[in-house]
């Protein structure tokens, strides 16, 4: 009879603790639900904010496109719609000439972006603002600093422009060569890429030529 009275108040137990671990559970999950309504409300936010700011850019109202990215990077600092609000504040820098300020929010993009790709394509256009502003040396360290991944092509190509900046002829046409080569169409400007090819072989001198200037020598 004792037995089953403690057998009996054992279950008793077990279905209370059970009920309470159960309780517990739902209120986890509702807890969850709740911050991933939450979280997915805010993409949402961030992402009609996002529209807003390049509605107002393909209305070529910068003001406007300026002060909703201000407003975007202040209310959802952590949102990917930040980075790529930052290449547009770049962009518009570089269109005004003010070529430091694009060199610190791509900087900035390289720095916090999660996204791997977005910091290489950050790292691509840095390098050419850099060579932009008359620092080659600065734009070939940023882009020797890290592997280019996807984008190799895109490299190549900086690379040979900032060679070709620093009077690299040779240089130049290599990279330039080495980027259509690893080219697939859609990273590089394939037709600008063959203008700037075209224009340095024509400027290379004839194998014949070189050696009969080495004789002479």
């Amino acid at each position: 009879m004792c037995q089953t009275i403690r057998a009996q108040a054992s279950i008793s137990i077990s279905g209370e603790t059970l009920r309470r671990i159960t309780k517990a559970a739902l209120g986890g999950l509702a807890g969850w639900n709740w911050w991933q309504d939450r979280l997915n409300r805010r993409g949402t936010d961030a992402s009609a904010r996002y529209e807003q700011m390049t509605d107002a850019l393909q209305k070529n109202d910068p003001t406007r496109a300026k002060a909703i990215a201000a407003e975007l990077e202040k209310d959802f600092p952590d949102s990917p719609y930040v980075d790529q609000a930052h290449f547009f504040e770049a962009r518009l820098a570089v269109e005004a000439n003010d070529l430091p300020k694009a060199e610190a929010l791509l900087k900035g993009i390289m720095d916090r972006t999660k996204d791997d790709q977005l910091a290489l394509i950050a790292r691509v256009r840095l390098a050419r603002v850099q060579l932009a502003a008359n620092k080659p040396d600065e734009a070939r360290a940023t882009l020797d600093a890290k592997p280019a991944g996807a984008f190799e092509a895109r490299f190549h190509e900086v690379r040979g422009d900032v060679l070709f900046a620093k009077g690299d002829k040779a240089g130049a046409l290599k990279e330039y060569l080495a980027a259509l080569a690893g080219s697939d169409g859609r990273s590089v400007d394939t037709q600008s890429l063959q203008l700037k090819i075209n224009d340095l072989k024509a400027d290379a001198p004839a194998p014949a030529a070189t050696a009969q200037a080495n004789g002479a020598k």
